[in-house]
């Protein structure tokens, strides 16, 4: 079927929920390795207690891909995905600051991330479905807006609440959590739901064309086993440049890694001075003061992200995708470089404009070379196993930044931020892989 193009406001609808999705995800990234820290996590043990955010995009995305593949309901192909993972994650959100233990607060990110992830995954295979491919450029970057917009909010969140309105520090009821962390949790909450819902009643899918194809389709592949033998083949039969997207994604979403989970406490305490709380111990008011900042910067990066998300669509007429990504991410393997040469916590926001930059080409430059590329009855299921070249370097990160921190980066979490640095200008390198023919003509 030949898709009829969208208007601006269109596209800006469909990609609305992303804008809650981000606002979850980014309290998230800004603030849970200092909610650990608050409830007693050593920094060595950091990077195991994320370990939920791969394993669950691992094991939850390839899944709700091919399920969304073989859906049809009365609300559409991918909104029922939606509107379920909105309400888990959610109530996940209003849980998660009221954690009394690391064990508590560890369970309920595993919850958080399969919730986000059953929402997400269906976004990116939205665009494939609504977009005649001319547009799939201008799809993917207004997801990059959102994602920068609801970045940039979330992030800020504790540090607005904390510092700017001077809500107290402590909740008064023995919670280690910062009442302003509390009260942003809750927040977003609400706006991760009103936005997925708002996409949810202003989009409408196109049926398949041949429903009884379709309904006959579904029956000769249904049941799990079924589901978990195509993900495998699906794998095996990865499109060329797939493949090759798959080394960029592991190096860069390695970097990413390392910066989410070190680069607060990092700014904590080797540019505040904090000390984290240990045991009964609290954390320092420095501690406290470094994490807020911490995520002052990581509304910046997401700032960023939001408004060259435009330049991206202005210069994806000229050059092609992989020019543009090779770029990016090596202005970004820079940033990460220079904020651990800085000691100064206002010129830190310098380095997280370049990684504002890197970040707008991340989500949105590899999706746009790979769209094109994936069959229109399995664009669901391809995004999922694509998410694989995006969680397998972050189950790697959990299982041994931990081991790396204590014998070779001396338990330092600006170290971890260099060897973040290190990864993404690699996986700049292997952007050069990629066939030319191919993403020259997916950017035109």
């Amino acid at each position: 079927m030949k898709k009829p193009p969208l208007s601006f406001w269109q596209i800006w609808n469909m990609s609305f929920g992303f804008f809650g999705i981000q606002f979850g995800w980014g309290l998230q990234m800004a603030n849970m390795s200092s909610i650990y820290q608050y409830l007693g996590a050593e920094a060595d043990k950091i990077a195991f207690l994320w370990l939920a955010a791969p394993v669950t995009g691992l094991l939850v995305q390839p899944i709700i891909g091919y399920y969304s593949d073989r859906t049809w309901t009365r609300l559409g192909r991918r909104r029922p995905y939606f509107l379920f993972g909105a309400i888990f994650a959610s109530l996940s959100l209003i849980l998660m600051p009221n954690s009394s233990a690391v064990w508590m607060a560890a369970g309920l990110l595993w919850i958080l991330d399969a919730s986000v992830n059953i929402s997400m995954e269906p976004f990116r295979a939205f665009v494939g479905d609504l977009l005649p491919h001319e547009q799939r450029k201008a799809g993917f970057a207004m997801q990059s807006l959102f994602i920068g917009l609801g970045g940039v909010l979330s992030s800020l969140m504790p540090w607005l609440l904390g510092t700017v309105f001077g809500v107290a520090d402590k909740t008064g009821e023995g919670n280690a959590i910062p009442l302003a962390v509390h009260l942003s949790f809750y927040i977003g909450s609400a706006v991760f739901f009103v936005a997925v819902m708002y996409t949810i009643f202003t989009t409408k899918e196109y049926p398949p064309e041949d429903m009884e194809a379709f309904e006959r389709e579904k029956k000769e592949t249904a049941g799990v086993g079924h589901a978990f033998v195509e993900i495998f083949r699906g794998i095996g039969s990865m499109p060329r440049m797939m493949k090759q997207l798959a080394v960029v994604q592991f190096f860069t979403w390695f970097a990413l890694f390392c910066m989410w989970i070190y680069f607060v406490p990092a700014v904590a305490e080797h540019v505040f001075h904090g000390t984290p709380g240990t045991g009964d111990a609290p954390a320092s008011p420095e501690y406290e003061e470094g994490a807020y900042w911490g995520g002052v910067l990581f509304a910046v990066y997401q700032g960023v992200c939001a408004v060259f998300s435009f330049v991206l669509i202005k210069i994806g007429k000229k050059f092609t995708a992989r020019d543009i990504h090779t770029v990016c991410l090596l202005i970004g393997a820079i940033g990460l470089f220079s904020a651990t040469l800085i000691t100064n916590s206002m010129v830190l926001i310098l380095p997280m404009i370049l990684i504002g930059v890197a970040w707008a080409s991340i989500v949105s430059m590899p999706y746009a070379m790979l769209s094109n590329a994936l069959p229109p009855d399995k664009m669901g299921f391809y995004m999922g196993v694509f998410n694989f070249f995006i969680v397998l370097p972050q189950i790697a990160a959990s299982l041994g930044l931990g081991l790396i921190m204590e014998h070779f980066l001396g338990g330092n979490t600006m170290n971890a931020i260099m060897l973040g640095a290190a990864s993404m200008f690699i996986a700049a390198i292997c952007v050069r892989i990629i066939d030319k023919d191919a993403s020259e003509g997916v950017v035109q």
